[in-house]
């Protein structure tokens, strides 16, 4: 290759970088300008042409231009619109969760940190014991791909709300998730969310291309008349937390089941149950897979119950979403480990074990209930819920992170898990036990006024 010697442009116009793309296809045109940019033809913060003056010279129809446009926003290379023109980013960054990067990379050294809902590993069931007690499965390190081994299926049947017409087995809640939207969304695709919702489920969707819809929600779950609107817009699925929301504390009430069930009847969207919490939680729940069980997905996570290295969560639902999830698994990993499958069967089964997820479910009750009652003392409404965290109403994010960073603790405000505008908030974790709760009580009291 020759070298290019001529200072990099830093404004382009549409007949220059025309004559540099030899493959005028939307990941054609993407490619070259990326090249460009690595190559250094293309300077940082250099503004490109409009979709359509790039489109009338390229040939090619707006909506070709436009696609290479949200691939290079997608990768991080170029920032603002396609019709008034777009400028290259100073440094392409790395394709990543940015919300749940935001979470867990702002806070480091030795504060503590409240930010992340996680279980206590003392709490937690041995999982070298279950390795080492699980039934060896009968085709272990067979290459053939399970969809769920048999044994971990008889374990859950009995705990699932309904009779579902197919199982799967993913590496995790949000690999599950991952799964079910990247088989089952075509980038453009309308997707509705409860708001608000978890910061990796946000960043699952952006990844995918979807548009998201937010459905507000309150301490009895989604709300009827703002998944009505939303489904106006026709979308493809429809994700929420049915019990123990990760952002709320809240859990689908059986008056507002009945709601949502009489919005969704007569809709074709798909409905995904993400219960993350899983056998921690404190109530039951219910489940709209008991009235559309033909389009309705239940991923439901193991590992704060029992133990995050399980990477398992189990899927029981409608068959055709669980098979397209299924197919797209065999590009990566092909299939959960069957040891870990069939470690969790047995801890499911185990009465000690069941006797210990028991004590953990209390013990987590009790620290909620324990710091609520610390912030009621200090005059803050705080609700004891479910769940392994807290939210505590603020006056101000930005002032209320400064004063708990003076205290040494960090966290999050409700801006990474929020779609629409929402109230200031600050998530105190519960899951660890704290050396000094009524410090840490102190410290949000303070950051509660701040402003």
């Amino acid at each position: 290759m020759e070298r290019n010697d001529a200072p990099p442009a830093t404004e382009t116009s549409s007949d220059w970088l025309a004559a540099r793309i030899e493959e005028p296809s939307a990941l054609g045109i993407a490619a070259a300008i990326i090249r460009l940019v690595r190559q250094g033809e293309i300077a940082s913060g250099c503004r490109l042409p409009t979709v359509r003056d790039l489109a009338v010279v390229l040939h090619v129809s707006p909506a070709t231009v436009s696609a290479a446009w949200a691939t290079l926003r997608k990768h991080g290379v170029i920032e603002g619109t396609g019709r008034q023109g777009t400028r290259v980013l100073d440094a392409p960054r790395m394709l990543a969760p940015k919300r749940f990067e935001n979470v867990v990379r702002l806070w480091g050294g030795s504060v503590l940190d409240l930010s992340l809902a996680t279980p206590d590993p003392a709490l937690l069931p041995s999982l070298q014991n279950a390795i080492a007690r699980a039934p060896i499965d009968e085709r272990l390190n067979w290459y053939q791909r399970p969809s769920i081994i048999p044994a971990l299926r008889d374990a859950v049947a009995p705990t699932w709300p309904w009779q579902p017409e197919a199982w799967f087995v993913a590496n995790g809640g949000y690999d599950g998730i991952r799964l079910l939207v990247a088989s089952g969304v075509v980038p453009g695709e309308y997707v509705a969310v409860a708001d608000p919702s978890t910061p990796r489920t946000l960043d699952i969707l952006e990844l995918f291309g979807a548009r998201v819809l937010p459905v507000k929600t309150d301490a009895d779950g989604p709300q009827a008349e703002s998944l009505r609107h939303a489904l106006k817009s026709r979308p493809v699925a429809f994700i929420y937390e049915p019990r123990s929301g990760s952002r709320s504390g809240s859990t689908l009430s059986a008056e507002r089941h009945a709601e949502l069930a009489a919005v969704l009847d007569g809709t074709d969207c798909l409905i995904i149950e993400d219960d993350g919490l899983g056998d921690l939680n404190l109530h039951p729940g219910v489940s709209l897979g008991t009235v559309f069980p033909d389009r309705s997905v239940v991923v439901r996570s193991y590992s704060k119950s029992h133990g995050p290295d399980l990477r398992t969560a189990v899927m029981g639902g409608a068959e055709l979403p669980i098979e397209r999830a299924r197919l797209y698994q065999q590009f990566g990993a092909g299939w959960t480990s069957r040891m870990l499958q069939g470690a969790l069967a047995w801890m499911l089964t185990d009465a000690d074990t069941r006797a210990r997820v028991d004590h953990a479910r209390q013990v987590y009750k009790g620290r909620r209930v324990q710091m609520a009652t610390l912030l009621g003392e200090r005059g803050l409404n705080v609700k004891p819920r479910d769940g392994l965290s807290l939210v505590v109403p603020l006056l101000s994010e930005q002032q209320g992170l400064l004063v708990l960073a003076s205290y040494g603790i960090a966290t999050e405000t409700g801006r990474e898990g929020s779609i629409l505008t929402h109230s200031p908030v600050a998530r105190l974790g519960i899951g660890q036990e704290l050396a000094d709760p009524e410090r840490v009580a102190d410290a949000y009291a303070m950051a509660a006024r701040a402003l």
